[in-house]
Parts: C-alpha cells; structure tokens; sequence
C-alpha cells in the first residue's frame, strides 16, 4: 500500500485529523487496549484535548481478565489520570478458545469460578463488575457485540467520537475493510461542509457514535519514537518481548486462547511465570496449545503431508470431521459445505477439485483443494484459513450448547 506525504509529519497530521474531531464532536473517547498503539493515540489525544481545553477524554478498557500484569499496571496508570474518564470493564463476556475442541468458547470473569481466575477482580474505583450496570449488557455478550453496544450507549446524549488504534502497516485487511464498509454503506463521516472523512466509519447510519482513526498512516518506528522523545508512560511488557528477541509485528496485547493469540501462549511463560500458571489453568487445551500451536503436524506451515494410512486428502478430511465433537462438527460441516458452493459459483466445482492442489496457489487462496480444508481442521480454527470470518448463528450454535441450561 503506497503511503502519499505531503509537507508534514504523521504526528502533526495525526493532531490536525483529532482537532478536527474535537471541533466536531461534544464527546471524545478512546478504544483503549493497554498496547502500543491505543496508548500512544490515547497520549496524542490528551495532548490536543488540553490544547483545546476539552478534558477529560473518556477512555474504554474492556479488561479480558487474560491480561499481562505489566499491562494492567500500565492501565492503571492511564486510567488513574485527572485528565482521563475512565471506563475499566470487568464482566463476564464470551471469547474465542482456540486451544481445545470440547471448549471453543471461555467466558471472562465468569460469576462462580472466581477461584479459577487469571488475577483477582481490579479494585480500581474506574472498575465496573456489575452486569447490571450498562443496561444493553447481556450474560456472555461478545466482545464484537459489546463494544458498538457501549459506543451508542455513550452516545445516546450527545455526539461522541470514537478513537481507535488502528495502523495499515500491522492491520491492512481490518483497515481496509474498515473503510471498504464506510465507502460501501456510505458510512463515512461528514464534516458540516460535506466532506467525507476517509479515515471514519459508522457502524448505523444514524448513529450519533463515530469512529476515527486518526494513526493509520504512523509506522511501529513513529509510535516509539513519539513515545520516547515525550517520555510518554508504556506497557512496560514491550521491553520484555523485546529481549526475548520477538519480531516487532509479533508484540501485541489481547487475549490468550485466540486463534492466532495461542501461538503466543508460551510467551507468558517466558514474560510472566507466575501469570503462566494461571492462563494454564484457566481454560481447557491451554497448556497442549502453547506447546503445539505453531507445530507442522497441526496445519501450520504447510503440515507434515499426508498420513500414509489415508489414501487422500479427502479421506482424511472426513476422518478429521468424525473425530470433532458436536455440535462444532456441525458448525465445520456448514463451513465446509458453504466454501464448496462458493468455489462452484466461480468456476471451480467440486467434480474438478484436486485433491492436493498447488502450494503457491492454495497460499494466495487461488483454488480450493481438500488439502486446504484438511490444514484447516487440523488448525481447528473455525475455518479461518477458508475465508470465514466471525459468524451470529455458528456463535450461537456452540455458545448454547457449552452453558449448561441453555437451548441450542
């Protein structure tokens, strides 16, 4: 993606774009993480804010209770200024668990299970465990729910902005399909003169809640820098992953069980033992996924090949199938029956499939082979790897059927 500069820095371009937000909007928050980039965008908003004179700046952590310490520190620290409004969220939201077939779903701060906990309950005053309290909020709400939940909460009074962290050079395929959504839906932003804003995004069209993304243009270099240069308080965690020699596109902040997040379980190991043991024991599969997740004979770097007591790759598929619990079977089975029709409706039915197609083309995910949907069982990754995103009715499906009293 090529990167056009005028006669500026991102800096002075990233605070041109947030006065233009202040100027607009009588509510500014922030989309914060504890990472990189939510805490450098939350220090360039309070540096305009108190320019402008509009403090505080509202900030939202939604805490997954598979934090860091060194990043719930670091949270404190941000969400305990004078000139922050902090919102600390703390209950009981469903997540993806990557790490397990018979649990692919955890539950965060789950009522009941306090003794299995990651850490205690924060005590901060920002803190708020009450489910009741937000009156959109249901038991086991997903993250993706929540968050536009909270938004028009927020913003059912007054205007309000919604900063997000988000950079083309560590998420290109969210950023555009970000903006591939506003441009679409015509959900872009507008200024009173009728100027589409490129960097916005509605999630309802006439929703009083926008979001900004006011760093898409900054590099991991120009975070660390502004950082530096201001002496700006960090997750001192980044320090640790750097000495363990990770690659700079690897350093991030969220949930453990993920399904790109496990194969960074063992860095708790190496970063935090004693927080180790807890992510261990917390959820079902952890241990097995941090020993194994980026291991050939589970998918990943093209796998290990064919076993040799199949005699294809679609006779390992419907072995591999057979082998899941219900109803993710189910959910698999739709997947895989949907990603068939999709191939047939492009050129490329079922009859003339290879069995193992070519490498380089099933890299680009430029023909469907049974060899692809067998990697990605073996990943056990809700087929990811086949193009599928995240999805209300399969969500439903294996929600239900792992909370006892529920109906499918």
């Amino acid at each position: 993606m090529q990167k056009n500069y005028r006669d500026t820095d991102v800096h002075q371009a990233a605070k041109a774009r947030l006065r233009l937000v202040f100027q607009h909007f009588e509510q500014v928050c922030v989309a914060f993480s504890g990472g990189k980039d939510s805490t450098v965008l939350l220090h360039l908003a309070l540096e305009v804010a108190a320019e402008m004179g509009r403090e505080p700046v509202h900030a939202l952590f939604v805490d997954l209770e598979g934090q860091y310490r060194a990043t719930i520190d670091h949270v404190a620290e941000m969400l305990s200024r004078s000139d922050v409004r902090p919102w600390w969220v703390c209950l009981p939201i469903n997540l993806r668990n990557a790490s397990s077939l018979q649990e692919p779903f955890w539950c965060a701060w789950e009522p009941g299970r306090e003794q299995d906990w990651i850490r205690p309950m924060p005590s901060h005053p920002a803190v708020i465990s009450d489910p009741g309290y937000f009156p959109f909020f249901r038991h086991r709400m997903e993250f993706e729910d929540f968050v536009p939940a909270f938004n028009e909460w927020l913003a059912r009074d007054v205007s309000t902005a919604v900063l997000v962290g988000i950079r083309s050079d560590e998420s290109l395929n969210r950023y555009l399909a970000i903006k591939r959504r506003a441009r679409i839906k015509k959900r872009a932003w507008r200024t009173p003169a009728g100027d589409a804003i490129a960097w916005s995004a509605k999630d309802r069209p006439n929703s009083q809640a926008v979001s900004f993304f006011p760093i898409y243009d900054w590099g991991f270099e120009d975070l660390w820098r502004y950082t530096a240069e201001r002496g700006c308080a960090y997750n001192r965690i980044y320090d640790a992953m750097y000495r363990t020699g990770m690659l700079f596109s690897q350093m991030r902040i969220c949930q453990p069980y993920g399904d790109d997040q496990r194969k960074g379980l063992d860095l708790f190991q190496k970063l935090e033992p004693d927080t180790w043991a807890r992510v261990v024991h917390r959820v079902t599969g952890a241990n097995y996924a941090a020993r194994y997740s980026r291991q050939r004979f589970l998918g990943y770097r093209g796998g290990l090949g064919l076993p040799p007591s199949f005699a294809s790759w679609h006779a390992y598929c419907l072995f591999l199938l057979g082998s899941y619990p219900q109803p993710l079977r189910s959910v698999y089975e739709r997947r895989i029956h949907r990603f068939i029709e999709w191939w047939s409706e492009h050129g490329y039915p079922l009859a003339v499939w290879p069995d193992a197609g070519t490498p380089a083309l099933e890299n680009r995910k430029m023909q469907p082979s049974w060899r692809r949907v067998a990697l990605s069982l073996l990943k056990q990754d809700m087929a990811r790897s086949l193009s599928f995103g995240f999805a209300q009715r399969d969500l439903d499906t294996l929600v239900s059927a792992s909370v006892p009293g529920t109906a499918p």
